[in-house]
């Protein structure tokens, strides 16, 4: 009678082989929820005022065109948000796409925002943590759970970061548009300058709007652009979007584009699809 190779494969091999890869994965989570749980502690939910017409009558006219469109007046102010994506990533123009699910929190009383997914390319995990929070940025990529393709930090990513940071206000959290880090540029009828400011960093963007009042185009000239050896470049960065449905009661774009428009042609590097979005969570949920 055979006996099978696996029932005779030291256990403590087994062990060795595979704990590796389970615990550095796992250890990529368990960091973001670590930085999440601690901003819930840090910002725990207040009572909650409604946005009124007051609260935006300062703002452009085409940005209170947009904030009555998507129906945020009468609703809660926002304190935090949950967020969950299906993407397609791409490493480099006409390439295969890379698979991915993402799970992020937004906090705006000060602002963070920390963005965890998860991917696989031919069979090869990948782990993408971002965080965002007291005015610093990190971002960590792990591969098969062995070991980080990116680990970087400081000032140049911060920047990059603080312009995801306004990206994702103005088109998933239009209620904090009236944030005071938030100024404006009166444009015309169809686009308005958004500024935000985050302690030393200062970051703007143009916001394209259609004659329904939607949103359908944020560009901006503040992000840097991760290089092949590691250094970033600022590039002019745009999130097409599109698609607007209603998710608790508020209309906002189903699927967007990531797209470094570089001289030589426009590089869509994501293209995102909003699964689930939550605001004013009490707590962590994975």
């Amino acid at each position: 009678m055979k006996t099978s190779k696996l029932n005779i494969f030291p256990l403590h091999i087994v062990f060795m082989v595979f704990f590796p890869f389970y615990s550095a994965c796992n250890g990529v989570q368990k960091l973001y929820e670590s930085r999440v749980q601690k901003e819930f502690q840090e910002n725990p939910l207040e009572n909650q005022e409604l946005l009124t017409t007051a609260d935006i009558n300062h703002l452009p006219p085409p940005v209170q065109k947009y904030l009555n469109y998507v129906g945020v007046i009468g609703k809660p102010k926002l304190q935090n948000v949950r967020i969950e994506f299906d993407e397609l990533m791409y490493k480099k123009p006409g390439a295969s796409p890379m698979i991915s699910s993402s799970v992020q929190y937004n906090f705006f009383k000060e602002p963070s925002r920390h963005f965890f997914m998860k991917a696989s390319m031919m069979g090869i995990p990948f782990r993408v943590l971002h965080s965002y929070s007291r005015k610093e940025a990190t971002m960590l990529v792990r591969v098969a759970s062995l070991f980080n393709a990116v680990d970087i930090a400081g000032k140049d990513l911060t920047m990059a970061e603080t312009v995801t940071v306004l990206n994702d206000i103005c088109l998933l959290a239009p209620a904090a548009l009236i944030h005071k880090s938030i100024s404006w540029e009166k444009i015309d009828s169809f686009s308005s300058k958004v500024i935000f400011e985050n302690g030393p960093y200062k970051v703007s963007a143009i916001l394209y709007f259609n004659e329904k009042g939607e949103l359908i185009n944020f560009i901006s000239q503040d992000r840097l652009a991760l290089q092949d050896d590691g250094t970033l470049k600022k590039a002019p960065w745009s999130t097409p979007i599109r698609d607007y449905k209603e998710y608790n009661g508020i209309k906002l774009p189903s699927y967007g584009e990531a797209i470094w428009n570089y001289p030589e042609g426009d590089y869509v590097y994501g293209k995102f699809n909003l699964r689930k979005i939550e605001y004013n969570v009490k707590e962590f949920r994975d």
